[in-house]
Parts: C-alpha cells; sequence; structure tokens
C-alpha cells in the first residue's frame, strides 16, 4: 500500500465475540484494512458504520434484535456508501437469496481462508461482488431445478423489456460465466457482452453481477443444463 493510500474501513459484525474479536485481529494483519469497529448484532452494526464512517460491514446473519439481512437492508437505505459483505455458516438458498435481495454485494460462507475474505473485502470495497463459489453452485442448482419445472403453456414476454440477447446474456451471467466465457459462448467481442450487461443492469435496475444473477433467478431466467 503507497504511503498516500487509505486503508480499507471494515466493521466486523458477529454475535459470537470469539469469532468476532478473531475476524477482527485477523483482518488487522494487513496494512490496507483497518478495523474501525465491531458489532454483536444487526441494530449495532447499523450505528456503528454509519458512525465510523465504514466502508464495508463484514456481517454475520443469524443474530439477535437484528439479523444480518435486516441491517443490510437498514444500512442499504440509510448509507448506500457502505458495502456489506455476508460472512455466514448459513448457506442456504433462503438466506442467499434474502441477504442478497437486502442489498449485500458479497456473500462468504465461514470456511473462507484468511486471504479469501481479505480479497473479497477489498473487491466489494471498490464496488464490485463477490459470491464464494459454492453458494454460486447452490444459486445455479436451485435454478436448474425451477427449469426443470413444467414450462407455462406460452412463454412470458422477457422481464424489464430485456431483449433476447439481454435475456440470454443474463442467464449465462447467472450460469456463473465471465464477459470473457460469455464472448467465446456468443461469438462477439468483449466490448459487446459489456454493452449488454450494461443494457441489462439498467433495464433491471440492478448495480451488479450479485443483483443481477437475484434478478434472472426471481425471473426464471437462471441457468439450464445446457448452460
Amino acid at each position: 500500500m503507497s504511503p498516500d493510500t487509505k486503508p480499507i474501513r471494515v466493521v466486523v459484525v458477529d454475535d459470537q465475540t470469539v469469532i468476532r474479536e478473531s475476524v477482527a485481529a485477523m483482518l488487522d494483519l494487513y496494512d490496507d484494512l483497518e478495523v474501525v469497529g465491531t458489532a454483536a448484532d444487526g441494530a449495532q452494526a447499523v450505528s456503528t458504520a454509519i458512525a465510523q464512517r465504514a466502508e464495508v460491514v463484514l456481517m454475520d446473519l443469524n443474530m439477535p434484535v437484528m439479523d444480518g439481512a435486516d441491517a443490510t437492508s437498514a444500512l442499504s437505505e440509510r448509507a448506500p456508501e457502505v458495502n456489506v459483505l455476508i460472512l455466514t455458516t448459513y448457506g442456504d438458498d433462503a438466506s442467499i437469496m434474502r441477504a442478497l435481495d437486502a442489498g449485500a454485494r458479497g456473500y462468504l460462507t465461514k470456511d473462507a481462508g484468511r486471504a479469501e475474505i481479505a480479497a473479497a473485502i477489498r473487491t466489494v470495497a471498490g464496488g464490485q461482488a463477490v459470491l464464494d463459489p459454492k453458494v454460486q453452485e447452490q444459486l445455479v442448482r436451485a435454478a436448474m431445478q425451477r427449469s426443470a419445472a413444467p414450462a407455462p403453456a406460452a412463454p412470458a414476454a422477457a422481464p424489464a423489456g430485456l431483449t433476447p440477447r439481454e435475456s440470454e446474456v443474463l442467464t449465462l451471467i447467472a450460469s456463473g460465466l465471465t464477459n470473457r466465457e460469455i464472448a467465446r459462448r456468443l461469438v462477439v467481442s468483449e466490448g459487446t457482452v459489456k454493452t449488454h450487461i450494461n443494457n441489462l443492469f439498467a433495464k433491471a435496475g440492478v448495480r451488479d453481477r450479485a443483483a443481477a444473477v437475484t434478478f434472472a433467478f426471481q425471473h426464471g431466467l437462471g441457468p439450464t443444463d445446457g448452460s
């Protein structure tokens, strides 16, 4: 980290003291990360993050007073500049979707390593999304199960006015493909893929890939077995 670069301000939230303190101590080992506060529940997380001008909140989900998803939603409304990264033992579909719907930019499970957590904090601080590979697999699997259900008699119109190509790109994003992989799949340039992504993000009202994945699953545009 250069002398002119300020460390990323982080708040660690977990109702278990030993985990909260251990994670905070671990993150303090990195020069570019600064733990500016900790909290034991969602309500404390919101007030601490705002008071300490946090850039990233490392948020547990299952907590007393206010859980992590509700705290994430509150921060999205009161302090949208704060980026929430979920770190939890809960990797079930409902927990994942609820957290992403609330505005979380990333989702990791607690078996993530120190370097992985630190890298994820840097990524969400930069405005990008992070999904644990296992979480991504679960979302894809859930979408595939939904796609196996009987199809409606007539296909529904693409949501949010998406074009067929934009819908196809969204499905490939939900499959976990990168821009380069999408470009290869569709035999187009990466620039064209980026244009489609920018357009579909604007139409769907989403700001990153995690939110786009959520939108895709909600509107039946998740991947199929052939994706």
